[in-house]
């Protein structure tokens, strides 16, 4: 298991190794003339075009984009200039890893020194020709002109010569003020193709001579094949072959209808696996039953849970939240190629390609340098494809049928039932307050399973560990609020089931239980929600510490205060609303440095069948201080995404009753609808000043649904205790 700590660092380690043995090289380019490549990152061709190379794969948050505004504000390119290539895997590029809300954060140093050292180059190149000194010269829009006398030399022009230029040692890089692109709305560069229907996802993968697979994979939790019988699957025209591989049996056609057909038409007899027996409900209170007693501490402050002795009066609460599947619209698939000459290629919507590459290496027995990895539009991520099973099985069909391309393709019930899930959790919080009021003791209590425990030895896994347990608790052990004594605790519950990353990973349970439970004790105490969390953030009498450090978070209180200030004044907190309606709010900081406030409108909806959402989001107003601003469009976009995909939370949710997983499409995995989205989603980004951005992807998820269940609190005087939210939650 790879923790987050780990991952920033090597996020940030492959970011600086990028910059490492620049290779300054002119060769032919795409356009008239010589083309110029500083980096790995880019190439200006002699026509004046300039290609980036995206480190990340793009899954609709618009990395094709904004990455190569970083890259064009400080070359001064002109962006209607600029293409764009998917990086692959190899010396240059170590460390292609997608998630974690990290592709601005990780890539921004790298990305700026590119652009930077081409722009210097550049400029050299025209000082020299003009025989001037480079202080002289400026740049704008892909044109350098020496101020004095007004000539111009468009990048183009200078291409051949920038490339012989002696590197600098240091560059300079734009001070914010400087910046005339980024912090400016850009719609995506790849909409057109998105639009004209150009653009290629895994599915759309096509290599000549390709088959296709499908795996016949056990119905039940970690099951195995005892014996089967493809005669008849063998008969299905189309079907050329069966393959047994480590997750079942793959059945091999020309096309995807007979490798369905074949499959259907296998007898297998599978053998029960640890997970036969796993049930959710027992699940349920098991974690329920473990939250009873403290698991391990992973974080006290002043007293800890001694501190309730001078409580003047206790709150207790219990939370649920359920496993989740990703179910994102284009189903797992890969296509691999393994050839004679012990090269191997392979086709992925992957979020780790390099990943893919090792696995890939590690499975052939070749070199890394003898597997090419392409990385395709990926329709749908949210955590899921950070696993590479779907690879693992392209690759084993393939290795199977050495010279023949093959593609696994998972079927839309593959997808739901053999995911990677968002661990369900049980929460237990206790709050101590003052005879004023004032919260002055605060515990949480969580059990969930841990990232990626499936399969392994239960003894080696060490949950006694804090270090390990808190990668796995949070929105528990980083709760942003100052309480004077504090204590946080997890323990874990093992399942037979695959738990992985997820859009916001482990913070939407926890964050969900304690914003929720905030507001009861708001209301307990008779405060405003929202002057009680400020109070806990300094805005009150009472000194707050501004920041709080742990591990290497850092969480700035003042910046989460400004949001939820924003987001009070925008949203019109104390205004009164139509009768019917209600507000609710809700708060959060998120690990990649992002402060982020909600306040919604809600009313019911009487009318919904069983299912469907039984209350409607008339608004949703978002405060965002995600540091600098690079895309603003793409940034809203965001939002909206998070909005959707909370609210989609609160409608579904993975069970499973002998180990047999019981959702299998969006008719049982319910996402919301048209109908059910918000009427309204405005966003109000919150300006700290800062000089590099900050991740909004994952954080965006986190606040949503509790600032939801708030509010129907305060419509029905009900409190939403779990997920999915049900009419009789409601009152309905």
């Amino acid at each position: 298991m790879t923790d987050r700590r780990t991952f920033v660092k090597l996020m940030a380690a492959s970011s600086g190794a990028l910059l490492i043995g620049i290779d300054l090289s002119c060769a032919p380019g795409d356009g008239p003339g010589a083309s110029f490549e500083p980096s790995a990152w880019l190439r200006l061709d002699g026509d004046g075009s300039v290609l980036v190379r995206v480190g990340k794969s793009e899954m609709g948050q618009g990395v094709r984009t904004s990455l190569p505004m970083i890259v064009a504000e400080e070359m001064d390119a002109d962006f209607g200039r600029v293409r764009i290539a998917q990086a692959s895997p190899g010396p240059d590029f170590q460390n292609l890893g997608t998630g974690g809300s990290f592709s601005l954060m990780g890539s921004w140093k790298a990305l700026r020194h590119a652009g930077a050292l081409a722009r210097t180059l550049l400029v050299a190149a025209a000082a020299a020709r003009w025989d001037v000194p480079p202080e002289s010269c400026r740049t704008e829009a892909g044109v350098v002109i020496h101020e004095a006398s007004g000539r111009r030399l468009s990048y183009g022009e200078l291409a051949e010569s920038a490339a012989r230029q002696p590197v600098p040692e240091q560059v300079s890089l734009k001070p914010r003020s400087a910046y005339t692109l980024i912090g400016t709305p850009r719609r995506r560069i790849d909409a057109p193709d998105m639009v004209a229907g150009d653009a290629r996802y895994g599915l759309d993968v096509r290599v000549p001579e390709m088959l296709y697979a499908a795996v016949a994979r056990s119905p039940a939790l970690g099951g195995t094949v005892a014996s089967f019988d493809d005669a008849a699957a063998r008969r299905v025209p189309g079907v050329r072959e069966v393959v047994r591989i480590g997750s079942g049996l793959a059945v091999v056609a020309e096309h995807t209808w007979a490798a369905l057909r074949g499959r259907d038409a296998l007898r297998v007899d599978w053998a029960s696996g640890p997970g036969a027996d796993f049930d959710t409900d027992a699940h349920r209170a098991a974690l329920r039953s473990a939250v009873r007693t403290p698991g391990v501490t992973i974080r006290r402050d002043g007293r800890g849970r001694a501190g309730f002795a001078r409580a003047a009066r206790t709150l207790e609460a219990a939370y649920d939240y359920p496993f989740e599947a990703h179910a994102p619209m284009e189903p797992m698939n890969a296509t691999a190629h393994v050839r004679a000459d012990g090269t191997c290629e392979v086709w992925t919507p992957s979020q780790t390609p390099n990943t893919v590459q090792a696995a890939a290496a590690k499975l052939l027995g070749i070199p890394r340098e003898s597997v090419t990895v392409h990385v395709t539009l990926i329709g749908g991520g949210f955590g899921r494809r950070l696993n590479w099973d779907f690879d693992t099985e392209a690759l084993q069909v393939a290795a199977a049928l050495p010279g023949t391309p093959v593609q696994v393709v998972w079927s839309r019930e593959d997808d739901m039932r053999h995911g990677h899930f968002q661990a369900g959790s049980a929460h237990w919080l206790r709050a101590g307050l003052d005879a004023a009021g004032r919260v002055t003791a605060w515990e949480h209590r969580e059990a969930s399973s841990m990232h990626n425990t499936r399969g392994a030895d239960p003894s080696r896994i060490d949950t006694s560990d804090p270090d390990r347990v808190r990668d796995s608790a949070w929105g528990v052990y980083d709760t942003p609020y100052h309480v004077p004594d504090f204590e946080a605790t997890y323990r874990h519950v093992p399942v037979p089931v695959n738990i992985g990353p997820w859009r916001a990973v482990f913070s939407p349970p926890a964050v969900f239980a304690r914003e929720c439970f905030l507001d009861e004790v708001a209301e307990a105490a008779r405060r405003d929600p929202i002057e009680l969390r400020l109070e806990m953030l300094g805005a009150g009498p009472r000194a707050v510490p501004a920041r709080y450090e742990i591990e290497d978070e850092v969480i700035d209180r003042g910046r989460l205060r400004a949001v939820i200030e924003r987001v009070r004044d925008a949203s019109g907190w104390d205004t009164p609303v139509p009768a019917g309606h209600a507000l609710g709010m809700a708060a959060n900081f998120f690990h990649t440095e992002t402060h982020i406030a909600y306040v919604v409108e809600v009313s019911l909806r009487p009318e919904a069948a069983d299912g469907d959402l039984p209350f409607r989001v008339h608004r949703v107003v978002c405060a965002l201080d995600c540091g600098l601003l690079v895309n603003p469009l793409g940034a809203r976009q965001q939002v909206e995404s998070g909005v959707i995909w909370s609210l989609s939370n609160m409608k579904s949710e993975m069970t499973w009753r002998g180990g047999i997983p019981r959702q299998a499409t969006y008719g049982d995995f319910r996402v919301v609808t048209l109908d059910e989205a918000p009427d309204r989603v405005e966003t109000h980004f919150v300006d700290a000043g800062r000089d590099d951005p900050n991740g909004i992807g994952e954080p965006v998820v986190c606040p949503l649904a509790p600032a939801v269940a708030n509010a129907l609190f305060r419509l029905t005087g009900r409190r939403i205790r779990g997920l999915p939210v049900r009419r009789a939650d409601v009152g309905l």
